[in-house]
């Protein structure tokens, strides 16, 4: 049994007052240093954080459309034409291409992929409906009416394009042209500022000429084969044109 006085015990045990008052102050200090560390960093992660996410979802997009575009078919409107189906301007595009979807069966799409309002704010949509035979006096506005939209790409940030064929001189438009441009260019700009994206990219269409000219026994004019003599770029745009995009702007 011990014989350590009562009061000697006591006077062992736990922290004075002024040690516990102490070691808050000290704990106080410690966090508020981190608070003041976490409210400095913090910011700058969540914006990069947002600007990873951001640049991923116009990278999907841009992946999307460039798929799309380099798919697109030698259709013509109906029998009594020879030109493609394709209405290009710089805010939209409208082309055919094979039917893509689990619950679309064999056959064509018209496909379009363009700017919208939503809410008062510009969107790009990808929306699409069955291709068939256009009559031969109708505009493409008339007689198509699209569906199933799917959204792309939100403001602030807004697609542009721009066509070439292989003469590689870019146009705004390309639409009743006797062949597929060989090349399209999707810019994407920050639509507050106005300031090009480095994302852009070039897509290549990969059919500019009709299918009958592939066929040993078909008959085509020769303004509907490609030059034998010329190369065929549109599958490796000229490093000048891969250059152009990312000279006009910065990154996001």
């Amino acid at each position: 049994m011990s014989t350590v006085p009562i009061r000697e015990r006591v006077g062992e045990r736990g922290f004075t007052l002024i040690e516990t008052i102490v070691a808050l102050a000290l704990m106080g200090l410690v966090l508020s240093a981190l608070a003041s560390i976490t409210a400095q960093w913090l910011p700058n992660w969540n914006r990069g954080l947002g600007r990873i996410q951001r640049s991923e979802v116009i990278g999907i997009a841009l992946q999307r459309i460039a798929a799309d575009l380099a798919a697109a078919e030698y259709v013509p409107a109906n029998r009594d034409s020879r030109r493609p189906l394709f209405e290009g301007s710089e805010l939209s595009v409208t082309f055919v291409r094979t039917a893509l979807g689990p619950n679309t069966g064999p056959g064509l799409d018209l496909v379009r992929v363009g700017e919208t309002t939503e809410r008062h704010e510009f969107v790009t949509v990808r929306s699409r409906t069955r291709f068939a035979p256009l009559p031969s006096a109708a505009s493409l506005s008339e007689q198509i009416h699209f569906s199933d939209p799917v959204v792309l790409l939100h403001a602030p940030y807004r697609l542009s394009f721009a066509y070439a064929g292989l003469d590689r001189i870019w146009k705004s438009t390309w639409s009743g042209a006797d062949k597929l441009p060989s090349m399209i260019r999707l810019t994407i700009r920050d639509g507050g500022t106005e300031r090009v994206l480095s994302v852009s990219t070039i897509a290549p269409v990969h059919v500019q000429v009709p299918s009958d000219c592939l066929q040993p026994d078909g008959k085509c004019s020769d303004k509907d084969t490609p030059d034998k003599n010329t190369p065929d770029d549109s599958a490796n745009p000229p490093a000048d044109a891969r250059a152009g995009i990312a000279n006009q702007g910065g990154t996001l």
